[in-house]
């Protein structure tokens, strides 16, 4: 039985604000994710897990459900490889939201529970096919018919086969955290798929919802958690340097914000940056302020303006290359670079080409290739 219905589902930094702190923002990355990246969560603060990088949308105890599911699946499906906790997330992403806006109880218990449309073929919300009750309500609080339910929207016949107790409590809800995300993960795994093979991972989401669209959807959010979960090699950098890069890593994911950020960490911005973007309602970083958090947790006191934090430390040239730039370093982008009035971004180089970006309003932070940002204007090394 199919488990359920189809779903259809170049701006520089502000040097002065008058009396306002000034504060930070960028060009265009040429190449970048979407605006709406799968780790954006817009003005919301619902926190996020670091591994490697920062799951920002996702609520703490909806991604560690995610990989709790991961390390128990095995049990259930033994033959079943590459199952990861981007994939259950992409799916949640599409289903639930991640179950924001609900209570998750330390039990994972939702609350209030998560209902689909009743699926009684009367064409709303886009169901055609009538599903007679199984459940007699018990699950979907309704002995007329059948609907999804829980964050991974399962219907409660799919559920009977495939439900796990994953938290304990002898009971096998669709409407915990943790049960619906193991369950989740066996049905995915199905006999036991290889996810690590596109054709397998397609095949498994097309058996949770069969549909191109829904497909294309899902595939996209696990490709860009699974870019989020990846951690850059920093085994070789230790001290000082590995605090900062560290603590500008836990912020990947979170919410570009004009004007926002500071030593304590990610806070609301102002209004309005050039392009009339207001930060006043996004609670994140600017370029600026991610640097004064992140160098700051090292016990470096930086300027809030990127123009104004290359004068400290020791200045690389922009004629040096970025060769020049070592792990840690500070790296300014400017509209007329040898001018350093005219510095308008600032990212931390993180090596390998790379630098941790709070680029501009509709982004969040996230690694960018060096050579990303126009208008190069050397670094600065404080470390």
């Amino acid at each position: 039985m199919t488990r359920r219905r189809s779903r259809k589902a170049t701006w520089g930094c502000l040097t002065v604000m008058l009396l306002i702190a000034a504060v930070c923002c960028a060009a265009p990355i040429t190449g970048a994710i979407s605006a709406v990246v799968a780790l954006q969560s817009a003005a919301r603060d619902d926190g996020g897990i670091a591994d490697g990088g920062t799951a920002a949308d996702i609520p703490p105890r909806m991604l560690t459900a995610y990989k709790n599911a991961v390390q128990q699946v095995g049990k259930y499906v033994p033959k079943c490889q590459g199952m990861r906790w981007p994939i259950l997330a992409g799916i949640a992403k599409v289903e639930s939201n991640h179950a924001i806006g609900r209570t998750i109880a330390d039990n994972g218990d939702i609350s209030p529970h998560i209902y689909g449309v009743l699926l009684n073929g009367s064409g709303a919300g886009g169901n055609t096919t009538a599903f007679p009750d199984t459940d007699n309500g018990r699950w979907d609080g309704t002995a007329s018919g059948e609907r999804a339910v829980g964050p991974f929207q399962f219907l409660p016949s799919t559920w009977e086969g495939i439900g796990k107790d994953a938290n304990g409590d002898k009971t096998a809800d669709p409407h915990n955290a943790d049960d619906a995300a193991l369950g989740a993960a066996v049905y995915l795994c199905g006999n036991g798929r290889d996810l690590t093979k596109r054709s397998q991972l397609q095949a498994a989401i097309l058996q949770y919802n069969h549909s191109t669209e829904y497909l294309s959807n899902v595939l996209g959010w696990i490709d860009q958690y699974t870019a989020a979960a990846k951690s850059p090699d920093l085994n070789n950098v230790s001290g000082k340097v590995r605090t900062v890069l560290e603590a500008a890593l836990s912020q990947r994911g979170v919410p570009y914000s004009w004007g926002a950020g500071n030593a304590s960490g990610k806070s609301y911005g102002i209004c309005c940056s050039p392009s009339g973007k207001s930060g006043a309602d996004t609670k994140g970083f600017d370029c600026s302020g991610l640097t004064v958090y992140a160098y700051a947790e090292a016990g470096i006191s930086l300027p809030r303006t990127a123009a104004a934090q290359a004068g400290v430390g020791r200045r690389i040239p922009a004629g040096l290359g970025t060769s020049a730039l070592k792990v840690g370093d500070l790296v300014f982008y400017a509209d007329a670079p040898g001018r350093d009035s005219t510095i308008y971004h600032v990212g931390i180089y993180l090596g390998s080409g790379q630098m941790v970006n709070a680029a501009r309003p509709g982004t969040v932070v996230r690694l960018d290739p060096v050579n990303a940002m126009s208008g190069y204007a050397g670094g600065a090394r404080l470390l």
